[in-house]
């Protein structure tokens, strides 16, 4: 009796080509790469999975990594400085939505993603009581939020995503996090992941990657055939979006 084994489609087969436009590998200024050391084996793991293009995403974030334009392009040139012109670098960063980002919004120093785009999280413990005075701002200063790993976000978490909806219906895009397909957050954050995308609800894809460790459990993400074509849909969005 023979059986017939259909290839496995791991993640890594299908993001070759892409920019991570979330991720931690700028040294020295958040909980990501400490060095510049860091920083390039962080790139060369990625080289190593097809990803050759970047914009760093360090967090401001006002009580714990209070960065500013001028401190995020010290990091970025002090790395663009010893790594190869076959990578590309950019830098922008990953926003906490808090009181001090108001200030930030009205002091205009946001630093963009791509065109309008800003790359934006919520505390793990509850959302921002003033979320809606927030993308209010945002979007009347021209700008298009990204929702950082919004399957992180517990409190949202239910059978019919109703919070999900919500905020969506808000202007917000949703970018998924790579390790959230995997069990490495945990599962309930993992069946989160599942159900966004099975709902069409994610608009992009991100490594959202801090230590080589992140980057070697990519690797290993294997991807149901009954999930190719929404993976593959929302990888176009990345290309897109720098294009």
């Amino acid at each position: 009796m023979f059986s017939i084994f259909k290839k496995k489609v791991f993640l890594v087969d299908l993001i070759d080509g892409i920019t991570d436009f979330h991720n931690h590998i700028l040294p020295g200024i958040d909980d990501g790469a400490k060095t510049v050391e860091e920083s390039i084996e962080l790139i060369e793991g990625f080289k190593n999975i097809g990803i050759h293009d970047f914009v760093a995403t360090p967090h401001v974030m006002n009580d714990y990594y209070p960065n500013t334009s001028e401190t995020i392009k010290k990091s970025y040139n002090k790395l663009k400085s010893n790594i190869s012109d076959s990578v590309s670098l950019e830098f922008s960063a990953e926003y906490m939505m808090d009181h001090h980002f108001v200030e930030i919004i009205d002091n205009n120093q946001i630093l963009p993603i791509s065109g309008n785009r800003v790359l934006v999280e919520m505390s793990y413990f509850q959302q921002p009581l003033n979320l809606n005075e927030i993308l209010f701002k945002l979007q009347n200063n021209s700008y298009s939020p990204i929702l950082a790993h919004p399957e992180r976000y517990s409190y949202y978490h239910s059978k019919k995503l109703n919070k999900y909806t919500e905020i969506k219906s808000r202007g917000c895009d949703f970018q998924l996090n790579m390790l959230s397909l995997s069990g490495h957050y945990g599962t309930g954050i993992q069946k989160t992941a599942y159900q966004l995308l099975e709902n069409n609800m994610i608009d992009f894809i991100s490594s959202d990657a801090h230590r080589i460790d992140h980057i070697e459990k990519i690797k290993n993400i294997q991807i149901r055939k009954k999930h190719l074509s929404i993976i593959r849909s929302i990888i176009e969005n990345n290309k897109n979006l720098f294009n």
